[in-house]
């Protein structure tokens, strides 16, 4: 599965008011993103955000089109709450009122990926047992 990261330019000495700001995320109802056409376009299977001194990383492991879950992610209510509260903390602001906006801003905050790895999450029937 793929993976990305964004980050944030936080105010130094703010960490603990950001970490409040996450603590009361509002999840979205469900994972599953659409596309344009109304088909699933991807998932979201997890995120994580992490913060040191002011440098926060919101990590996100995705499958499919990142676009879509760009998209997805910007029309979630929970999000733009957490964005707007976010803001008195940014060093720099941070266009997300709409859309375009969030996707800009989303690509313009987002880490160059070095490396992936990944284990598979359910176990695969060994060769053995598919011969029995």
């Amino acid at each position: 599965m793929p993976y990305t990261a964004i980050t944030y330019d936080i105010k130094g000495g703010c960490e603990d008011e950001v970490a409040q700001v996450f603590s009361n995320f509002r999840r979205p109802s469900g994972n599953v993103v659409p596309g344009a056409d109304g088909e699933q376009a991807g998932r979201i299977l997890a995120t994580a955000v992490f913060i040191r001194d002011s440098t926060l990383v919101r990590f996100i492991e995705y499958e499919g089109d990142l676009d879509a879950v760009i998209r997805f992610m910007a029309a979630q209510p929970g999000v733009a709450e957490v964005e707007r509260k976010l803001a008195p903390y940014l060093n720099n602001p941070r266009d997300t009122g709409t859309v375009e906006g969030f996707m800009r801003t989303f690509r313009a905050s987002e880490l160059r990926c070095i490396t992936q790895f990944a284990v598979p999450r359910h176990p695969q029937p060994s060769a053995s047992a598919a011969d029995q």
